[in-house]
């Protein structure tokens, strides 16, 4: 007669593959993620009829190798001194535009360096 060989005990599956999974997702996810503060540029949004203009013409121009006071080469450090004549109120407003080829950082330190002078009123335009 036929006989039944004893029931062999069931095996239990590993778990090692599910923990190398979850590791590798943890790794993923904290080189992905992003560490540190964000920094915000505070810029007042607002059309072209927000924008009141009186005087002489404000405009700054950020190009990769230099900064133009209306078409004039002009210092990041003297731009709110060279400003100054030009603005009819303290809080006029100045045009800032970056030119082709232009990195970010150097418009915002332009931007910040105005800000830090005292003017408030700055339009970024293209």
């Amino acid at each position: 007669m036929f006989a039944f060989a004893e029931p062999r005990p069931r095996r239990r599956p590993s778990l090692t593959p599910m923990i190398d999974v979850v590791f590798l997702l943890l790794v993923f996810f904290m080189l992905a993620s992003r560490f540190g503060h964000e920094t915000a540029l505070p810029l007042t949004a607002g059309g072209a009829g927000d924008v009141s203009w009186e005087g002489p013409p404000r405009l700054i121009t950020v190009l990769p190798d230099i900064v133009t006071l209306n078409g004039g080469p002009a210092e990041i450090d003297t731009l709110a001194e060279r400003l100054a004549p030009l603005m009819p109120e303290p809080d006029a407003p100045v045009l800032v535009r970056a030119g082709n080829g232009t990195r970010l950082a150097r418009l915002i330190a332009v931007i910040d360096a105005l800000r830090a002078a005292g003017l408030t009123r700055l339009v970024i335009v293209e």
